[in-house]
Formats: structure tokens, sequence, C-alpha cells
């Protein structure tokens, strides 16, 4: 079949392949270690690459997993544990040798993208004592990567979860609580500064739970059938972008700057507690997978996202906690589908013959 490269045929060809990629690249998932079941490193980076996912979440700097990332092509978030931040924060050489042994060490030829300084700390409840360290630590750990030139490559930031925002309906009117905002406008501050994402947990099941009464199943699962929230123009099918939405309107009504945001966790457990199961589960996942390529109403471009977790893990609590895995701990695949892209579009044959799906998240 001949056609020439202006061809809208060709061109619906280059669009599908940008499809695929733009979708592809979207997903990671968290690699946790707390199970005495699971896998060496070396077995689970080839899983990763056999199972064509290309980004990845440590929470710490596991020398084993680092090394077996080496040359991978995976692209990884490094956690700095919480137990870190207070030594890294009061201490600049502290800072300077994690980055040493961590990072320096292993980069280029591992991918760190991102540097998640602490998760889920918060200036209220059990972890408040380590709020004041999250800023300090970050500062000094993106100091050493500047040292470097390394800072456009490599973004510092934290992660927190959606109990720091105190509105979230409707998303536009979202805001963050008023006893965490002296601790999270300085960081917003300096991720303006560094032009570093905020990395965020966002998991509809846990909101659903929490209020099944207004938030229905279906709207948790991407599967309502029409919009449920209409919020001015933007209207919300499903609660995780409505959920997402409030952080972004969080970020922007506090007038500091434009901050980006990754989804650094989402997940749903297949047992373990209310509205668990393994059909739920791996609705929820499928549709996260095809819709985070289209972005959100708010933010109608794709939305990175790292799907929480790789494995199931045994040594978590409280139950439900033990079953967020898409993969079983023997490398067998808990659900059907696959973590790329060609499930939002597909290219037939090498006649440029493209379809792109239109089958809906429903």
């Amino acid at each position: 079949m001949r056609f020439s490269l202006a061809s809208p045929l060709f061109l619906l060809g280059l669009f599908t392949i940008n499809l695929i990629h733009t979708a592809d690249a979207q997903i990671g998932i968290c690699y946790g270690m707390m199970g005495n079941n699971l896998p060496p490193a070396n077995e689970v980076i080839n899983l990763y690459k056999a199972n064509n996912i290309k980004r990845m979440r440590l929470y710490d700097p596991n020398q084993a997993a680092l090394n077996a990332l080496r040359n991978s092509g995976i692209e990884l978030i490094l956690g700095v544990p919480n137990s870190d931040l207070q030594t890294l924060a009061t201490n600049s050489d502290n800072a300077r040798q994690w980055v040493q042994r961590n990072v320096l060490n292993f980069w280029p030829s591992v991918k760190i993208k991102y540097i998640a300084v602490g998760n889920e700390v918060s200036p209220v409840g059990g972890s408040s004592w380590l709020a004041q360290y999250v800023l300090p630590a970050t500062q000094n750990i993106y100091q050493a990567i500047r040292a470097q030139g390394l800072h456009d490559q490599i973004k510092v930031s934290t992660a927190i979860d959606m109990t720091l925002i105190g509105n979230s309906f409707p998303p536009s009117k979202g805001s963050f609580r008023n006893d965490v905002r002296s601790y999270l406008d300085p960081f917003i501050g300096y991720l303006v500064y560094a032009g570093a994402p905020l990395l965020v947990n966002v998991y509809p099941y846990f909101s659903h739970v929490g209020n099944p009464r207004d938030i229905s199943l279906p709207y948790a699962l991407f599967t309502s059938p029409g919009v449920m929230v209409q919020d001015g123009p933007n209207g919300y099918q499903n609660l995780f972008d409505a959920m997402l939405d409030s952080v972004h309107a969080a970020l922007d009504n506090t007038g500091i700057g434009w901050v980006n945001v990754v989804v650094s966790e989402s997940g749903w457990p297949s047992d373990g507690g209310a509205a668990t199961s393994y059909d739920n589960a791996r609705i929820y996942l499928d549709n996260l997978i095809r819709h985070v390529g289209k972005g959100t109403p708010r933010r109608p471009w794709a939305t990175e996202t790292y799907i929480f977790a790789m494995f199931d893990e045994n040594q978590k609590s409280p139950e439900l906690e033990k079953h967020f895995g898409v993969f079983y701990p023997n490398k067998q695949k808990k659900y059907p589908f696959g973590f790329g892209g060609e499930r939002n579009g597909e290219i037939v044959n090498g006649d440029f013959n493209a379809t792109i799906s239109l089958k809906s998240d429903m």
C-alpha cells in the first residue's frame, strides 16, 4: 500500500504510534519489599523488563535492586526512607555522602528520575515530628545533586498523601488543610524554584470505603455510566480525576506557582477489607492504566502514575495491605492485562492500517 507522507492515513498512523508511546510511558509500578517470600532483585528487574514496565518506585536505596537496575532502561523514583530524614536535614555532608553512595555510584547506568525525600510525612498525626526535616533534607539532597550538574535530570521532591487536602469538593475548590500550610507552602516554593513535581499517593479505594454513602463504587472504579460531578466547565466521571484535580487546584490556589503532579502510588487491594475483591482490583487497575494517558479535566495531558504495588507483601499490616500486588510472589501475574499503552491504541500491520480503540473506560 502506497501513500504520501502527508496523507491522512499516514498521519493517523503517526498519531497512533504517538498515542501508544505516550500511554506506555506513563505507567510505573512500586517495588515494595515487605515480604519474606519475594524473588531476588535481579529476577524482579527481569520481570519488569519482560512485562514492558518502564518505570519503578523504590522506597529505599536497596543496593541489590540498584545494581540489578543498571542498563535496564527503567526510570526510577528513588526513595529516602523517613528514618533518614533527620540525619540528612541536619548535616549537608551526610546528604552529599547519601547522594554519592546511592545516586552517583549508579548514575547514569541507572536512570534515576526523581528522588522522593520521605513518604507521607504530615505535620499532624503520628509522623508530625518528622515534618520539620523534610524541606531541609530535600534542599540538602538537591544541593548535592546540583553540585554535580544533575539537577535538570534528577528532580528532588517528597511524596504526600491525600490527608493533607482539607477540601476536595468540588475539585476546583481544592485546598490544603490550614494546619499543614506552614509545612507545605515553603515546600511548594522550593518545588517551583527547582522545577520539580509534587509526588502524591492517590487512592480512590480509601475514599470510597471511608464514605460509601456519598462515593459510589462505580465512581471509584471508573465504571460510572456518565458524569457524576459537574464542576463549572469540568465534568467528572471518576473519582481518581476528581481527587487528582483537587490536588492540582490546591496547588494552584496557594498562588505560589505552577507545580506538576506525579501520582506516586495508586492501587486497589484484592482481599482483606471492605470493597476488596479480585474483580474490583482488576477493574480499577485495568481502567487506571487505560485512563492516565488522557489526563484530567483540569490538566488534560498524560499523568505519570505508579501502581502500588508489584507484589503481594505478606509482612505488611493490616490484612488488606498484603493484597495490593499485581504479581504474586512466585512471579505469576495476578491480572490478565498488560502494563503498556498497547491497549489504548493498536497498529494492525505495517501498512499503517491504524486503529484507535474507542472503547470507553466504563
